[in-house]
């Protein structure tokens, strides 16, 4: 059954949606019931992109991407049954920055309780902060100095009153409050170009998301408060890592060097097209070669690997607001199959020149790990997945909605219930 036959249907159910997760090698998209704060996913489907469509996790031809999207929702919708009419995407690549700002709020009435119009003006306040900031950020790395960015994402990560650490500030009285708001930022140029694939496969946006936020956001609430993680998605052009601290995401960051760079290597080496280079790799990553070929091939990746590994290195370095860094690492991304790249953070002593407690444990996030997402398929399997489930998870208080999305200080106060 073509697409847009699935669009002609009568009854869409509003609590339905789809998570679409253009990644540089694969489109994935699953189409979920949201019921009783889980996502239940129905359907799933994918496409693997051309070289040509996507470049460090930024599209570089909206058509071929449109294209490799009708194809991964088609399957979908004909193992869900239905292709519902709203939509959370997600948005990667060097450009798209996320950091918490952290302002001191003397008020003018401390024994007043606080009222939601004046957190708005705290939030309005750290919100041009960090769009300053994110800006100089871009304009520095791009070479453009009037680059137009856009806020991605939202939530608050810290409220202290007078010393005293709450969850939720309204009501309480005192007199300084700090709080701590983590921003993500994209060029507009990016976020026009997820737009026009939405519009074109005649979707509803929910949000766009910045994916390490997502990411970030899959610890379950019994654990929330107090969870502290490095997340790292290697997908296929870049490396996503996203920090949380005690609950709170401090910041996203990424770099451009993911699963093509590897294939690469074994393409050239070898001698042989990409495309046959990337099956020996998959083939090495899941242990099928041979005993002289794995050898082979662990030889070959090795200095990728290496630079890889400087690349999270020099990433983990920026945190610098951090005292501690946390002592746990969740790798996901189809490029965390490669046994070099856990060998390599298990067993260097890389973690040295960082300010870590102690040696960082390693875990490869499974589909099982994220409570709140359910696959009713049984067909999400790897590491690979782990990133439309966190969009879908990120969207299960969205969806339904009769407008794209919510106003901003709705989303940001949301973030206090989690």
């Amino acid at each position: 059954m073509g697409l847009f036959n699935f669009f002609g249907r009568k009854g869409r159910k509003r609590d339905h949606a789809i998570a679409l997760d253009i990644g540089t090698e694969f489109v994935k998209a699953l189409i979920f019931r949201v019921d009783n704060d889980v996502a239940h996913v129905i359907g799933v489907g994918r496409q693997r992109q051309r070289l040509s469509d996507m470049q460090g996790g930024t599209v570089t031809d909206i058509g071929g991407v449109i294209k490799n999207c009708e194809a991964a929702l088609e399957r979908a919708a004909e193992q869900a049954g239905i292709l519902p009419e709203q939509v959370i995407m997600g948005i990667a690549g060097e450009l798209v920055k996320g950091n918490t700002t952290t302002i001191k709020y003397t008020r003018p009435q401390p024994t007043a309780q606080l009222a939601v119009e004046e957190l708005r003006t705290i939030m309005l306040e750290v919100q041009q902060r960090s769009f300053e900031r994110a800006r100089a950020q871009l304009a520095a790395e791009s070479g453009q100095e009037e680059i137009d960015v856009r806020l991605v994402n939202s939530a608050i990560v810290d409220v202290r009153i007078d010393g005293y650490k709450v969850t939720n500030p309204l009501g309480f009285q005192g007199k300084e409050i700090h709080v701590g708001i983590f921003n993500a930022f994209a060029p507009i140029v990016h976020l026009g170009a997820l737009q026009t694939i939405a519009a074109e496969l005649q979707l509803e946006v929910l949000s766009i998301a910045a994916e390490p936020y997502a990411v970030a956001r899959v610890t379950g609430p019994e654990e929330s408060l107090e969870f502290s993680a490095i997340f790292i998605d290697i997908g296929g052009g870049t490396s996503d890592v996203a920090v949380v601290n005690q609950g709170g995401v401090v910041g996203t960051k990424m770099f451009a060097l993911g699963g093509r760079a590897f294939t690469k290597r074994i393409a050239a080496e070898l001698g042989v097209s990409f495309s046959i280079a990337e099956e020996k790799k998959l083939a090495y990553a899941k242990g099928e070669l041979d005993a002289t070929e794995t050898k082979q091939l662990a030889k070959m990746l090795e200095p990728d690997a290496d630079v890889w590994l400087q690349g999270v290195e020099l990433t983990l370095e920026e945190f610098s607001s951090l005292d501690l860094l946390p002592s746990r690492i969740l790798l996901c991304g189809g490029g965390s199959g490669l046994p070099e790249i856990t060998k390599l953070l298990e067993e260097s002593d890389w973690h040295k020149s960082l300010p870590f407690a102690r040696k960082p444990r390693i875990h490869v996030m499974k589909p099982s790990d994220i409570t709140t997402v359910v696959d009713d398929t049984q067909t999400l399997e790897s590491a690979q997945d782990i990133t439309p489930m966190a969009l879908a998870n990120l969207a299960i208080d969205l969806v339904g909605t009769e407008t794209p999305g919510h106003q901003l200080l709705n989303r940001i106060l949301n973030s206090l219930k989690q």
